[in-house]
């Protein structure tokens, strides 16, 4: 399966941050200072850095219905001309909307909507035609974003009107007569990626805008969930067009600058292998701001720069230096991902809008997405470089499908994956009760034809699991041997935690639990299997503090690829470090080695086939052990022998 690769067409990927003048924020185009402006992009320029997101402020660009205000307009013309002789190049933004946790919005809305309503549509659509009509041409702008983060702003909506002001919006940009790359703003917050639904979809954007633009800002219990978050928000929101990782950042509040360093180096080179084609953090500068709103009542947000109030360069800037830099050492222009033989399946109950039974049901989506990004990190983890597969969008041509912790599939996929099993296919899929206490159970069909097996269910009640489960291997499994126990931790909701009590009906059972019930078993079928787990073992691991320190789904994914006949290209021990690989245009073939532990850790890289490991800088040929230091981050280029 060829993983999704859509790049933008510029003569180099946009590295850069988001962009308000430190001693302005949102206001600083009433007094704007040109001067001190010159010094902050320069100060970007130097460390490599080629994209700014900037931002019309907008009760001050539109302070009344069709009227465009002609001095901050040009306060924004000069901003454009330091950007140009500068060297660095922006997107202006422009509903502005929200920003920095408040809305700011135009005095004359007088309530209001957004979306529905035609006089803020025909406001809005006049805005952004006159604002790119009298800024167009400008060798400074490199494309346009309609909104910053407009589900905050206009709240959730019918699906149907976001997708009209989309169009709207986007066609008054041609209007106004550019051509350059337009996408929403939105942040992605879309159901295809979070399983709510707040009206706007990535499916309905495909056709309006060139590119998607994720703002990525979690907060969790698990440290490589925290540090993988924007790549699967990457990999997730691979819908045909471009990713750019819009907005990401962290607080000095919130964050240690050398903590920092570490989240932006991950987010950078995570995204990248995730297929992201962009990188804009979140923000240029500390702001000295602490008595204006809105830092005034929301300080955390005075020190998400990049730089300090006097302009010094703070850790996380070297590392967007230090990322660009291996941009032009390895020409990404021209790279491309790797195929892989492995695939995630997302269920089309958490993507797309399949009619439920009632609104409890609803709680259970968000842990969908929850479950697929943990068992796509073990699948990382493993060095199966994973890819994410819609169930809504048919079955994809793997090896190993990985159906984790699933409540509920389609009917028409049941029988779709017993076709993609005899056909050599390796499915692997869990149960899973779901968190909705009114249905305590997988919607699920009849379990002998698919996995072999009869369950031994009792209604209403829902068996639950020990507070550590044990998997004891009654037979070999991959590079497993009989005998080899797996440990997983219960977690979650109480009867979340339930397992499936079953009987073999044919089906060999692999693994018992603690108590000696069949817990993982296998139903050869064709050229392939289809295999069950009587756990939740993604849901346990999603749902646990700290759960990748000893979580050991990567280990049995690890296995059943090796069952399947999956080899990954470069393969090493453990699970603190993974690897994935791209490829250029000539065919030279780069692999990245990363550490995601706060330790240092040293690895033995395991080819699949013949050759060596170079570094990429040009250094000398990697024999043996590589040493990565806490988080840290290697990347090699393969050579023959």
């Amino acid at each position: 399966m060829q993983r999704p690769n859509p790049r933008l067409d510029t003569p180099a990927p946009w590295l850069g941050v988001n962009f308000w003048s430190r001693r302005g924020g949102p206001l600083m185009w009433r007094t704007y200072d040109d001067a001190l402006v010159r010094e902050e992009l320069a100060v970007l320029a130097a460390h490599g850095l080629n994209i700014t997101r900037s931002f019309f402020y907008w009760p001050d660009f539109q302070p009344a219905p069709d009227v465009i205000d002609d001095a901050s307009v040009e306060a924004y013309r000069q901003f454009l001309r330091a950007s140009e002789e500068t060297g660095v190049q922006t997107i202006p933004t422009f509903i502005v909307g929200h920003m920095s946790g408040w809305n700011w919005e135009p005095s004359w809305r007088d309530g209001r909507g957004y979306y529905a309503d035609g006089f803020m549509l025909g406001q809005q659509a006049f805005f952004i035609r006159e604002m790119v009509r009298r800024l167009t041409p400008s060798p400074a702008i490199a494309g346009w974003l309609i909104s910053n983060e407009m589900p905050l702003l206009g709240g959730p909506a019918a699906r149907e009107y976001v997708r009209a002001w989309g169009i709207v919006t986007v066609d008054a940009v041609r209007a106004g007569g550019s051509d350059l790359p337009v996408s929403l703003g939105d942040g992605a917050w879309t159901k295809e990626i979070t399983g709510s639904d707040n009206g706007f979809r990535l499916r309905d954007q495909d056709d309006v805008v060139d590119f998607f633009g994720p703002h990525s800002y979690p907060m969790g219990s698990d440290q490589v969930r925290q540090l993988s978050r924007a790549a699967f928000v990457c990999e997730a929101a691979q819908f045909g067009r471009p990713v750019v990782l819009e907005e990401f950042g962290v607080t000095d509040t919130f964050a240690a600058p050398d903590h920092a360093a570490h989240y932006y180096r991950h987010c950078l080179h995570q995204t990248l292998l995730a297929g992201a084609t962009g990188w804009i953090g979140w923000n240029n500068t500390d702001f000295a701001l602490a008595e204006a709103e809105p830092y005034s009542s929301h300080l955390y947000e005075l020190t998400f720069g990049v730089t300090t109030v006097t302009g010094q360069a703070k850790p996380a800037l070297l590392e967007l230096q230090s990322f660009g830099q291996l941009l032009d050492q390895i020409d990404a222009t021209a790279l491309s991902r790797t195929a892989t033989s492995t695939a995630v399946l997302y269920p089309a109950h958490a993507d797309v809008d399949v009619p439920v039974l009632n609104r409890e049901h609803e709680q259970d989506l968000p842990v969908m997405a929850e479950v697929t990004q943990h068992a796509w990190i073990a699948a990382r983890a493993a060095d199966l470089s994973p890819a994410i597969a819609r169930e809504a969008d048919g079955l994809p041509d793997v090896s190993l499908l990985i159906v984790p912790s699933n409540k509920a599939l389609l009917g028409a996929t049941w029988p779709r994956l017993l076709e993609r099993a005899r056909s050599g296919t390796h499915v692997y899929v869990s149960w899973f009760a779901g968190i909705n206490e009114n249905q305590r159970g997988a919607w699920w069909p009849a379990l002998e034809p698919v996995f072999g097996v009869r369950h031994r269910l009792r209604y209403g009640l829902a068996e639950l699991a020990d507070p550590l489960v044990t998997w004891t291997l009654r037979a070999p499994l991959g590079d497993l041997a009989a005998g080899t126990e797996l440990t997983f931790p219960a977690a979650g909701q109480e009867y979340a935690r339930s397992y499936l009590p079953l009987e073999s009906a044919g089906a060999e059972v692999l693994a018992v639990d603690q108590l000696g019930q069949p817990a993982l078993v296998r139903n050869r079928t064709g050229d392939g299997a289809v295999y069950l787990s009587a756990y939740p073992v993604e849901y346990f691991g999603a749902m646990r503090r700290n759960a990748h320190a000893d979580d050991q789904v990567w280990r049995l994914y690890a296995a059943l690829a090796a069952e399947a006949g999956v080899r990954p290209a470069v393969r090493v021990e453990g699970a603190e470090v993974f690897t994935d690989q791209l490829v250029h245009a000539d065919g030279t073939v780069y692999t990245w080695l990363v550490n995601t532990s706060q330790e240092e850790v040293t690895v033995s890289p395991q080819l699949a086939l013949d050759g060596q490991l170079a570094d990429a800088a040009g250094g000398g040929i990697i024999s043996g052990e590589v040493k990565l230091p806490p988080f840290g981050i290697r990347v090699l280029r393969h050579e023959s022998q």
